[in-house]
């Protein structure tokens, strides 16, 4: 067993946890900072998924450093990629041509990208990144947690941090439940939350559903279809409420109406790429996934020199391979659905080499190749870890509630501001078919802020939230769980670790302060981080 001390553990290296690190360590701090995967940036890398941004993320409603992130993600796209000189000189550069996102793109970018945040802290002592490293125990001291062992999984050997501060920014919240962090999951009932679309009963084993993405591109002339795998029949069987021809299908309920609509897919469209405009990240947009393959797809062949992709690659993270079997943590059953999970993936990936209704009048698509090494070369292909979409989440200090954002309850007064407000986002309140059976839930939104009283737990003095685990609803938590959100989160936490060392306080005196919180605020907008929206409307 290893001993490590420093003033700050960051346990996740999601965007959040690196954020987190980052931004400490930029400002005196010793950090470091735990990985269980090999890859650092959680959801956008290690979980395969592009960001889903809001209608204006080319003009405002980010952090500083989130806008210097997108634009270095395109300039490692100009630099080292074979653009035509068309998608070089186009200023909103989308790798993809994707329309969920204008920045759909390769996670080995944003990878590279955020390794080049850490490099330079690593060099100077001041960031410490243990890759493949998971948390194990925690130690605690009252109110204070005092240190976290981790494992080595390559190694099995364990390493017990001792930290003044830690920060959990973990795909699923491991730590609160490791160190005893008074923390909630699942679904609220209405009676707690007097929220309008609250459950009747509180269930904390309702959550949102897990997906495990995967990459493809398409040789019309080879044959890659895979094993059928051993669950498929069951999967192919399986009719939902909301799903008259099962998962396996090209027919999804909209998430709005919950009515059938029949999608379509065809690989490799010749579509204009200068014809798909910014806004159609903007969820109002109803056609957006009309050909699923160009949904999300992360490289455009029309953005390349010739022959430099002989095909696009997109990425499947689509309501088909959504598994709400049952949840991955927090359950008895919790390894068993997470492999669930990755075989409804591979089974969704068969029915499309074998039995997808083509355009043509033919059924399958067995040119679709799996593209494993595009996520890091997985034994099975897929992405790394599953996209998490509902994390364990602390019982904070300020509990945001559907009331405050929804577009139905506030309507023209916009969302509830926060004197103490950290940070602004702006997602529709978006749940998937749940693990207790719920149907979509999608409810408009207006653009909200981040409460500071959102990231402090009740009880605990030197932990603070870095992920999805802050202080949000089964409800709220569809709107704030969000990649730019996530990173918002973590940048400010960093920020506030700083802030207390420096001046010898708590969070939650930074909070109840009227100076302090007023020193503090104006230090992040300095940094760069918006508090506040202008006068936009939600949708």
């Amino acid at each position: 067993m290893r001993e490590n001390e420093t003033q700050l553990l960051v346990v996740g290296g999601g965007v959040g946890g690196v954020m987190a690190a980052v931004t400490a360590a930029r400002r005196g701090i010793r950090v470091v900072l735990t990985e269980p995967t090999d890859w650092l940036g959680g959801v956008l890398t290690a979980q395969g998924v592009p960001p889903d941004e809001h209608v204006w993320i080319e003009q405002f409603g980010s952090t500083a450093t989130y806008r210097e992130y997108r634009n270095s993600v395109r300039e490692y796209y100009r630099r080292n990629y074979p653009l035509t000189d068309d998608a070089r000189r186009r200023p909103a550069f989308n790798p993809g041509g994707a329309k969920v996102s204008d920045l759909c793109h390769e996670p080995r970018v944003t990878l590279a990208v955020l390794e080049s945040l850490v490099a330079p802290l690593r060099g100077s002592g001041l960031l410490q990144v243990l890759l493949e490293h998971e948390p194990l125990a925690a130690e605690t001291d009252g109110d204070r947690i005092t240190a976290v062992t981790v494992r080595g999984s390559r190694t099995g050997e364990t390493t017990v941090v001792s930290a003044d501060w830690v920060i959990d920014a973990s795909e699923t919240g491991e730590l609160l439940r490791l160190a005893g962090v008074e923390y909630v999951t699942g679904a609220e009932a209405e009676v707690d939350t007097g929220e309008p679309h609250a459950a009747a009963v509180a269930d904390p084993m309702n959550m949102q559903p897990v997906s495990v993405c995967f990459a493809l591109d398409h040789r019309p002339e080879e044959d890659h279809t895979i094993d059928r795998p051993a669950g498929y029949d069951q999967f192919r069987a399986a009719r939902a409420v909301d799903w008259p021809d099962g998962q396996l299908s090209l027919t999804a309920p909209h998430p709005k109406t919950r009515l059938p609509v029949r999608h379509q897919f065809w690989p490799n469209p010749d579509d204009d790429l200068a014809s798909i405009r910014p806004d159609y990240a903007d969820q109002r947009v109803g056609s957006m996934d009309r050909n699923l393959w160009t949904f999300r797809r992360i490289a455009a062949r029309a953005n390349f020199r010739p022959e430099a992709y002989p095909s696009d690659l997109t990425l499947v993270n689509w309501p088909q391979m959504d598994y709400w079997g049952g949840p991955v943590f927090d359950h008895p059953d919790a390894d068993a659905h997470a492999l669930a999970a990755r075989e409804l993936s591979r089974s969704f990936l068969y029915w499309l080499q074998t039995e997808a209704p083509r355009p043509d009048g033919g059924t399958g698509w067995p040119g679709l190749r799996l593209r494993g090494d595009v996520l890091g070369d997985t034994a099975d292909g897929l992405a790394k870890t599953p996209y998490i979409r509902e994390s364990r989440r602390i019982r904070a200090e300020h509990t945001i509630v559907e009331q405050e954002l929804s577009l139905a309850v506030r309507g023209d007064e916009g969302a509830v501001t926060y004197d103490d407000s950290v940070g602004v986002g702006m997602y529709r309140i978006d749940l998937h078919p749940s693990t207790s059976g719920d149907p979509y839930i999608d409810i408009g939104c207006c653009p909200f802020e981040l409460p500071l009283g959102a990231l402090l737990p009740v009880r605990v003095e030197n932990l603070l939230p870095g992920a999805k685990n802050i202080g949000t609803t089964h409800i709220t938590n569809g709107a704030y769980r969000m990649p730019l959100m996530e990173w918002n989160i973590g940048e400010v936490t960093g920020h506030l670790i700083a802030f207390c060392v420096q001046h010898k306080a708590t969070p939650r005196q930074v909070r109840e302060d009227e100076d302090l919180l007023a020193d503090f605020t104006r230090e992040i907008e300095d940094a760069g981080i918006e508090r506040h929206w202008p006068r936009v409307t939600g949708y």
